[in-house]
């Protein structure tokens, strides 16, 4: 025997099983990687100045949201980074 489920929404706020209820949804629209491209230098840890670009002013790394750079560029300007760093070409902090 099947039963009626009884409503007792109104139609202002959407349901409980609506997840985006009330909610404003922005996309994001996704660039494409700059490292990733025909023509891009290689990433290098001896290219300071390519990696000075992806550093803040801080001395931090900049996250891949903000840069845009693939997943795998992301991995190899990390180790890059690290590198540079260790050899005194780049600051580890700056004042």
């Amino acid at each position: 025997m099947a039963f009626a489920r009884e409503d007792n929404r109104d139609n202002r706020g959407g349901s409980q099983f609506d997840n985006n209820a009330g909610k404003k949804v922005f996309f994001k629209q996704s660039k494409a990687c700059p490292l990733s491209e025909k023509g891009a230098p290689k990433v290098d840890y001896k290219n300071v100045k390519l990696l000075s670009k992806f550093i803040s002013e801080r001395g931090k790394m900049m996250p891949r949201r903000i840069t845009s750079i693939s997943a795998k560029k992301q991995r190899e300007l990390a180790n890059a980074i690290k590198r540079a760093r260790n050899l005194a070409l780049l600051p580890f902090v700056s004042q």
